[in-house]
């Protein structure tokens, strides 16, 4: 009897997962897809270069002075890279600041309910962005979308829901697979639909707002659509009433205070850990493009297959070794693997002149950023009670935003006043600071789904 329950149990487990797989996989293409055209809405948005006497003239005009100070070859390109590291700098502090609260109100109502909230609310934000016949409009879309894509919290809070402490990093070695397929599909599908502009296909729809990006905003739409509906139909809920927990004094205020001020030391540690190792990844992820074009004379075409190359290594790090590995080993001896990979690819990377070494180097970061960042949500999943998982994960998330926030456009100043070699020099010894701060955390308690350790005093395992 005890069998077929558990049968049934494991059943239920994987449709769950399989339907959070989904639902993340979707809202990622959907946010990935802008990225290609950061350049193109420059030359939309402001057509003359300079602005004249905008507003948005006068905000880009420090910023096209900088590019040409600097020495830029093309000053008018590194304007648009500033731009766009703007905008996406955006949508990652308001994803900073909002992810800890959807975990948190996800804790006190359920996962399902807050994932109907944002979904929704990501889909108001592809409308405004379809209409955007204006740079402002545009930016309130991208304000709608930060706020409401912290949703990704309560989609890794629905996988620890879902998995037993043992299963624990295999079950959130999905997000990372969702992650990697999510950032192959959206970009590419986004610089193909850049190509189709329905105010020149249907002009009677510019007096509405229609512009030449509106198409990606609509797969946008229809994508989150069809995972709302997919949500509402398909998603039980994950965290039952009496497993969730009342509203907590201590995780009151701002998203950056509790980040370093979390009750519980190895949660914060973890954090601290993801925190440190993801600005120097994100910065890493924004200027390899320059590298490749420098070193390499990479065209747009090859950067794409560049990206696929790592995304597909990312997606059989996580669907394989993570899933495979995390139980015998443990999630902490990965992460501290994934974060030594890391030293080794940014130390290839800043000496990669031949071709071999540079995809060999790719490789090398992408079995990094495989290996640590599920094991380490998952430790902090560990080190969680039930009750406060969504919010700790919440925590979690916000610090990967704040990173991407942080660390392209800090990559960016150090790549184009020193260098590229520096630049990825720079970025080994920014990793090391994780991995040394990853040697003191504790080993986290298996051995019951409502059992935490003691994080008292950390201990190596």
């Amino acid at each position: 009897m005890s069998d077929t329950t558990d049968t049934i149990t494991n059943t239920k487990s994987h449709s769950r997962l399989g339907i959070i797989f989904l639902t993340l996989f979707l809202d990622l293409v959907g946010f990935s897809i802008i990225f290609p055209l950061f350049p193109a809405m420059l030359e939309y948005y402001l057509p003359s270069g300079d602005g004249g006497s905008t507003l948005l003239g006068q905000l880009i005009a420090p910023l096209a002075g900088w590019a040409e100070s600097s020495g830029a070859t093309t000053p008018r390109f590194m304007t648009a890279v500033l731009f766009g590291g703007i905008l996406g700098s955006l949508y990652s502090i308001l994803q900073f600041i909002c992810a800890p609260l959807w975990g948190a109100y996800s804790d006190r109502v359920g996962r399902r309910k807050v994932l109907l909230i944002t979904i929704s609310g990501l889909a108001l934000s592809y409308i405004a962005w379809f209409f955007a016949a204006s740079f402002w409009l545009l930016v309130l879309a991208r304000v709608l979308g930060g706020v409401m894509g912290g949703n990704l919290s309560v989609a890794t809070a629905a996988v620890a829901d879902s998995t037993t402490r043992e299963k624990r990093s295999s079950g959130l070695a999905i997000i990372g697979i969702a992650f990697g397929l999510g950032f192959i599909v959206g970009p590419a599908i986004g610089g193909l639909l850049a190509k189709i502009d329905l105010s020149v296909i249907a002009p009677a729809l510019k007096a509405f707002g229609v512009n030449p990006f509106s198409m990606p905003a609509l797969v946008s739409l229809i994508l989150t659509t069809i995972n709302l509906i997919w949500v509402y139909r398909r998603f039980e809920e994950t965290l039952p009433a009496e497993k969730r927990g009342k509203p907590n004094p201590e995780r009151k205020g701002l998203a950056v205070f509790r980040l370093f001020r979390c009750p519980e030391p190895a949660t914060r540690r973890t954090n601290l850990v993801y925190l440190v190792y993801m600005i120097a990844f994100t910065g890493m992820e924004f200027t390899l493009t320059f590298l490749a074009s420098e070193r390499f004379n990479f065209t747009p075409a090859q950067n794409g297959g560049m990206f696929v190359f790592i995304g597909l290594i990312l997606v059989l790090v996580q669907g394989g070794i993570v899933r495979r590995l995390a139980s015998p080993v443990g999630e902490k001896r990965l992460a501290i693997a994934g974060l030594i990979f890391g030293v080794a690819a940014f130390l290839a990377l800043a000496m990669a002149l031949q071709l071999g070494l540079f995809f060999g180097a790719l490789a090398l970061m992408a079995f990094s950023i495989g290996l640590a960042s599920p094991t380490l949500s998952a430790l902090v999943s560990l080190y969680s009670s039930e009750s406060d998982q969504g919010a700790n994960l919440g925590i979690f998330r916000s610090a990967g935003s704040l990173a991407r926030a942080i660390g392209p456009l800090t990559a960016a100043l150090v790549y184009f006043i020193y260098g590229s070699q520096s630049a990825y020099l720079f970025g080994a010894l920014v990793v090391i600071i994780p991995l040394v701060m990853a040697l003191k955390l504790p080993k986290p308690c298996k051995g019951s789904n409502n059992t935490t350790p003691d994080t008292r005093a950390p201990h190596s395992s």
